[in-house]
């Protein structure tokens, strides 16, 4: 059993560092080519802005699906305004996989969905068309290495239409950073909203614990299990590697910073043997600087202006979901916890002012399918009277159910930040999350002595605590829509985030 396992994975090692050096030679051999050749595409993105005067430097931002209009797009504009209005001459270059709209199409929806206003004349979008090529759907197997070496080649269509001066990734491809590094010589940044592999991923493989990043076919098999586990194992240690060229790295929260960390850490013994018989990968990998770089932890903005101008009182009884249809967010689990509460405490379900109200963007068709699902539980569990589920709501419909709801739901495991989280608190809504992550260590947290909001870990928690908030008295429930308030402007504002942007130093490197 032993024997066959290591000739499997000997041969799919082999495979993938042979593939690996052989996409690293090539962009090595051709970026002097484009590099050279850079200046006139230069040239034809500023004739296209209009400018035809003054030094400018141009800040390349990887942001594949910039049009989704979630959490991570609220960072990438918020960045882009904050910089456009701070340094004027600087051009910000979005390279976006969204080819079915365009430029003024994306400002409008940016304005609609956000209420960011952004500045045509030094904003420009390099579209690129194989962005398939990071979707779940075209690696069924071996996703993560799929997707990351989709994401070089993503990256190489990128490089090829227009090299930066400062190449940053505001979506988590680490894997780029090689190809902007061969290419185009650029310093390298990141804003890292969720590691791509933890050790919490290798902890739950280890333990065979079913996720949904480990399935229950893999869990249920111990050789299985140990081959998934080589195999993350593998993908962390280039992982680290990927991290550790960047001269700059933004991350998102405690938890996040402390993943982070540890995976810059993180040393692999056998791996560290394999990596030094592989001895040219050592040698292209070290190309140019690897740098011992600290995470910054760089809270993500949310627009508290508006919505903290909401009322604190008259709320009515709606439960709010804002998050997109992603499999991660558990959108289920909050059906079934919304179900429980009503078996535990029927006089809600004979209250029909009681609601469940979900929220959420969908990006393709994955999206699209779950919430089929979400619907057919919904009409399964006989909640049709009970539950709304709104797909891809302009921003002021967003913010009329903020101004509406009592309580914000969150069922996500190991939420890295919850920009959503930070919205229901600046609106006066009362959260009610997942006891892991931003949640737990970030944001519903204690502010001068009094509770902001709660946490929960399974279906009768969560069902217990938005009971225990629809029943609050007027006073208490009050006095914790007003801390709730109070904390998330204090904290977690585009000020503040603004702040700590530019402490970054993205400045120095250009």
């Amino acid at each position: 059993m032993l024997h066959l396992f290591l000739v499997i994975f000997g041969t799919i090692y082999s495979i993938l560092i042979f593939s690996f050096l052989s996409f690293l030679l090539v962009l090595s051999a051709g970026g002097w080519v484009l590099r050279s050749t850079n200046n006139s595409r230069r040239n034809a993105l500023l004739a296209d802005l209009g400018i035809t005067e003054g030094k400018r430097r141009i800040v390349g931002l990887f942001h594949p699906y910039c049009n989704a209009g979630g959490g991570g797009e609220r960072v990438l504009w918020t960045a882009i305004e904050a910089m456009q209005r701070n340094n004027p001459d600087v051009i910000s270059v979005v390279y976006s996989g969204d080819t079915d709209v365009t430029k003024e199409q994306i400002i409008s929806k940016v304005k609609s969905r956000f209420d960011i206003q952004l500045d045509p004349r030094s904003l420009h979008f390099v579209f690129l068309k194989t962005r398939y090529l990071v979707e779940d759907a075209t690696w069924p197997r071996f996703t993560l290495i799929g997707q990351s070496l989709g994401s070089m080649i993503l990256a190489f269509e990128a490089a090829r239409k227009l090299l930066p001066d400062l190449y940053i990734d505001t979506m988590g491809y680490a894997f780029t950073f090689h190809v902007f590094s061969l290419l185009g010589k650029v310093p390298i940044g990141a804003y890292v909203h969720y590691p791509t592999i933890s050790t919490d991923m290798l902890a739950r493989v280890k333990s065979r614990k079913t996720w949904h990043t480990n399935a229950n076919a893999i869990s249920s098999s111990a050789l299985l299990s140990s081959m998934k586990l080589f195999y993350y194992r593998l993908f962390m240690y280039y992982y680290a590697q990927s991290l550790r060229k960047a001269a700059f790295l933004m991350v998102n929260s405690t938890w996040t910073k402390d993943h982070i960390k540890s995976i810059l850490l993180h040393s692999d013994p056998l791996l560290d043997l394999l990596h030094f018989v592989a001895f040219p990968i050592s040698v292209i990998l070290s190309s140019g600087s690897s740098r011992k770089t600290t995470p910054q932890i760089v809270y993500p903005p949310c627009d508290t202006k508006e919505i903290s101008r909401f009322p604190l009182t008259q709320r009515e009884k709606v439960i709010l979901s804002v998050a997109q249809f992603r499999p991660e967010k558990d959108h289920l689990a909050q059906v079934h916890a919304f179900h429980r509460l009503l078996e535990r405490y029927p006089q809600y379900r004979k209250d029909k002012s009681v609601q469940l109200v979900m929220i959420g963007g969908c990006r393709n068709e994955g999206d699209a399918e779950r919430v089929e699902r979400l619907r057919s539980a919904v009409e399964q569990l006989d909640l049709g009277a009970h539950v709304q589920i709104i797909v891809n709501a302009p921003y002021a419909t967003v913010l009329n159910w903020l101004s509406r709801a009592s309580i914000g739901l969150s069922t996500m495991v190991d939420e890295h930040f919850g920009i959503n989280i930070i919205e229901f608190m600046a609106a006066g809504v009362i959260p009610v999350a997942h006891a892991s992550g931003g949640p737990l260590k970030d944001i519903i947290v204690p502010y001068k002595g009094g509770l902001t909001g709660y946490h929960a870990t399974n279906t009768e928690e969560f069902a217990e605590a938005m009971h225990v908030v629809l029943s609050l008295p007027s006073e208490e429930e009050r006095n914790i829509r007003f801390r709730t308030r109070a904390w998330a402007v204090e904290r977690f504002s585009e000020k503040e985030f603004e702040k700590g942007w530019n402490a970054s130093g993205w400045r120095q490197f250009l």
